[in-house]
């Protein structure tokens, strides 16, 4: 039996395929062509972050591939990449992007809840707000730690619970207070029709160590600190830490300006020891 929140998240995203696809196209292709990937709603330089390490020569899988941006991205700088996705509709989109850039790599169609790849056939999985933002992650998990090898790196971004526990139902943006149920963030249905997956910090951590996982790292990037001209500032204080939120640059978006003060994402770095 398929899970309700699989079938609502394939449905929903075979439905609002084209339209993200639409609003993100010059991202999206802006990635693909150059190599460059970005982490995330603030779009965080990989190369300034380091989350994936060498990808050269590597087998990685992307769990919730999308348009495949990211996946064309990396077989461009080497990698050896498979893209799966749970919407039919947004692996057109990959297949799209492939014949576009002329650097194609497998598609598969499936749930990250039910990985149909033998054990220890990646060096890297990883999402960015891909299948670990959509699917189960008590399933998820254990699914994403058993096709790596050992050695192996899972890396992957998701909403900040913090952020998650302030955001009235039904709506799309943060506020100021705690509204949600900190500790029934599993399964959380969005605005737009989505069932997000999320869990407390805690609930995280105990899941990689039972899934034989070992946590290297957590980041929670914040939006580059702009400068008066429009250039983008990434040092480790405007990225990171210490900044002061009420010097948001005029004209900033309002979650901008609260990712500044509290974090909005996370990536999780995480490693398969060593046999």
């Amino acid at each position: 039996m398929v899970d309700t929140h699989v079938r609502t998240n394939r449905e929903r995203w075979n439905e609002i395929s084209d339209e993200y696809q639409r609003l993100n196209g010059p991202q999206i292709r802006r990635q693909a062509f150059t190599g460059d990937i970005s982490w995330g709603l603030w779009e965080i330089p990989e190369s300034r972050l380091g989350v994936l390490g060498e990808v050269n020569g590597r087998d990685v899988l992307e769990m919730g591939c999308g348009g495949g941006q990211w996946s064309t991205a990396l077989v461009r700088r080497g990698a050896r990449a498979v893209g799966l996705d749970l919407s039919e509709r947004q692996l057109s989109h990959s297949r799209r992007l492939a014949a576009d850039t002329g650097l194609g790599f497998p598609l598969v169609q499936a749930s990250a809840e039910a990985v149909p790849f033998a054990e220890a056939s990646f060096d890297i999985v990883f999402a960015d707000h891909g299948a670990f933002s959509f699917a189960d992650p008590i399933r998820a998990i254990p699914e994403a730690a058993r096709v790596l090898r050992p050695g192996g790196l899972l890396a992957f971004s998701h909403v900040s619970p913090i952020y998650e526990v302030t955001v009235r139902p039904g709506r799309d943006s943060p506020g100021t207070r705690l509204i949600r149920d900190y500790f029934g963030l599993r399964l959380v249905p969005e605005a737009d029709g989505l069932v997000s997956m999320n869990l407390p910090y805690g609930t995280w951590i105990r899941l990689f160590r039972e899934s034989g996982l070992v946590i290297e790292d957590l980041l929670e990037p914040r939006p580059p600190r702009p400068t008066q001209d429009g250039q983008a500032v990434f040092d480790g204080q405007a990225v990171f830490d210490g900044q002061d939120g009420a010097d948001a640059a005029s004209g900033a978006r309002e979650d901008e300006a609260w990712a500044r003060r509290w974090p909005s994402e996370c990536i999780w770095r995480l490693r398969k020891p060593m046999l």
